[in-house]
């Protein structure tokens, strides 16, 4: 059995795959790999909606047509809004929403569609 990593460190990975081989390389290996629909049969619903996020957004940000095989994917999310864990901690640690607040306004439209806050995907070290 497979084991599951930390949403965090997903995330983090499918960015440092994005900077390493760009966006049109990146959008191919993920559309011939069926990687969506393997997450989404795992019932890894966060890391799929992520993925599918990421997907949809660089297909725009580059003129590209939507896949369409994923469009029944497409009508689904978290039923929860998903924050970044730095969000949620400094949150905490102000005892305030304020920052969450913020990324919610500064949220990626396609990543926000799944219920999921990200504000920036090409910041990574």
């Amino acid at each position: 059995m497979e084991e599951r990593s930390d949403f965090e460190i997903f995330k983090s990975n499918i960015c440092h795959k994005l900077k390493e081989k760009g966006d049109l390389l990146f959008l191919k290996n993920m559309l011939e790999s069926g990687e969506v629909i393997k997450l989404f049969e795992k019932n890894w619903h966060p890391e799929c909606f992520y993925l599918l996020a990421m997907i949809d957004y660089l297909s725009k940000e580059n003129g590209i047509s939507l896949y369409k095989g994923y469009d029944p994917l497409r009508t689904g999310k978290m039923e929860e809004i998903i924050y970044p864990a730095e969000t949620i901690m400094l949150c905490y640690l102000k005892k305030s929403d304020k920052l969450k607040k913020q990324a919610l306004k500064e949220a990626i439209p396609e990543f926000l569609k799944y219920n999921i806050v990200e504000t920036d995907i090409r910041n990574v070290y």
